[in-house]
C-alpha cells in the first residue's frame, strides 16, 4: 500500500492538487479519478477488493464485502435528501406566478441528480478503478460544476435583466450548464483514462489536475459567493426586506458548516467508528438543508398567485 512518504505536502505539490482532499476525507469521490495513473505509473495501491473511495486516505470506509456494507450512511442521507429534493421542486412548480419557478426546480432537479451521482460514487460498492466507478465519478464532477453554474444563474434570474421562463433566460440558463457539464466531465474523463497528456498529473504522485481544481473547488466557492451577494443585494436594497437575508445568511453559514465538517472531521469520525462511517453524511445532510433553506428564502420572496401584487424577485 502507498505509504504517507509516497505522497508531497499540499506545498510541495502546488496549485491545483488533489493531495490534502484524497488524504484526509475518505469519501472525497473525485480523488477515484487518479487511480489508474497511479496504478500506470507502477504505484503500489490496496488491493481494489478492499481499496476505499479515494487515494490513501488516513482513514477509508473500505469495499463493500466480508461483512462490510460500503458507505451506508451516506447513501441513506442521500436517498432522504434526494426525497425532500423532488417535494421542493414540486413544490416549487406549483407556485405558477413566482419569478424563476422554472430555473429554480431545473436547478433543484440537478442538485437531486447530484445526490444520486454521490451515493454511488462515495458508496464504496463498486470496485476501485473500474470503468463503472470512473465513468460515474466522471460524470458526477460534470453534474456538480453544472449546478453551481445553475445556483448562481438562479440569482441572475431574480435580478429580472431578462424575462424567467424565456428563451432569452433559459437558453443561457441551460446551455451554459450543458457546456460547464461537458467540459468538466470530459476532464475528468481524461484525468482518470489518460486519453491524451493534456490533463494528467505530472508526476503522478501529485494528484494535481488544475483544470478540475479550478472547477470542483474554485468555481463552487466562487458560484456561492456572487450568489449570496446577489440576493442579498436585491433584498436588501430593492425589497427593503430582514427576513430573507437571514434566509441567505443561514443557508451560508449551514453550507460552510458542511464543508468544515466534510474537511476537516472525515478522518476523526472515520477512525472512531473503526471504518464504517465517516463525515460524508453530515456534510450531505447539512448541503440539503442549505439548498432547503434557500428555496424557503425564495418562496418568501416570490408570488405564488397571478393576483398577488408583491414585488417579484
Amino acid at each position: 500500500m502507498a505509504t504517507n512518504a509516497t505522497f508531497p505536502t499540499v506545498q510541495q505539490a502546488g496549485f491545483g492538487s488533489f493531495v490534502y482532499m484524497c488524504r484526509n476525507t475518505g469519501s472525497y469521490a473525485f480523488c477515484n479519478l487518479f487511480w489508474r495513473q497511479l496504478s500506470n505509473a507502477n504505484f503500489t495501491l490496496p488491493p481494489t477488493s478492499v481499496a476505499p473511495v479515494g487515494i490513501n486516505p488516513r482513514c477509508g470506509i473500505p469495499h463493500a464485502n466480508n461483512g462490510r456494507f460500503g458507505n451506508v450512511a451516506n447513501i441513506v442521507v442521500c436517498a432522504l435528501s434526494m426525497i425532500l429534493i423532488i417535494y421542493l421542486s414540486q413544490r416549487a412548480n406549483r407556485r405558477r406566478a413566482a419569478v424563476g419557478r422554472i430555473e429554480v426546480r431545473a436547478m433543484l432537479m440537478l442538485y437531486a441528480v447530484s445526490l444520486v451521482s454521490q451515493a454511488i460514487t462515495t458508496a464504496s460498492i463498486l470496485e476501485q478503478g473500474s470503468i463503472p466507478l470512473l465513468i460515474l465519478t466522471a460524470v458526477h464532477a460534470g453534474v456538480v460544476a453544472a449546478f453551481f453554474w445553475t445556483l448562481f444563474a438562479t440569482a441572475l434570474v431574480a435580478t429580472q435583466y431578462v424575462e424567467d421562463g424565456t428563451p432569452s433566460s433559459l437558453i443561457p440558463y441551460y446551455g451554459l450548464a450543458i457546456i460547464f457539464f461537458l467540459i468538466t466531465t470530459y476532464i475528468a474523463s481524461d484525468t482518470a483514462f489518460s486519453f491524451t497528456n493534456l490533463f494528467k498529473s505530472n508526476p503522478a504522485r501529485d494528484l494535481k489536475s488544475i483544470g478540475l481544481f479550478i472547477l470542483l473547488i474554485i468555481w463552487p466557492l466562487v458560484a456561492v459567493s456572487l450568489y449570496f451577494v446577489t440576493m442579498s443585494t436585491i433584498v436588501v436594497r430593492v425589497l427593503g426586506e430582514k427576513k430573507p437575508l437571514l434566509y441567505y445568511i443561514g443557508a451560508l453559514l449551514v453550507f460552510a458548516g458542511s464543508q468544515t465538517v466534510y474537511f476537516l472531521l472525515g478522518t476523526p469520525i472515520c477512525l472512531g467508528s473503526n471504518q464504517f462511517i465517516d463525515s460524508a453524511f453530515i456534510a450531505t445532510a447539512l448541503e440539503t438543508a442549505a439548498v432547503g433553506i434557500l428555496f424557503l428564502a425564495w418562496k418568501d420572496i416570490t408570488e405564488s398567485d397571478w393576483e398577488d401584487q408583491v414585488y417579484l424577485v
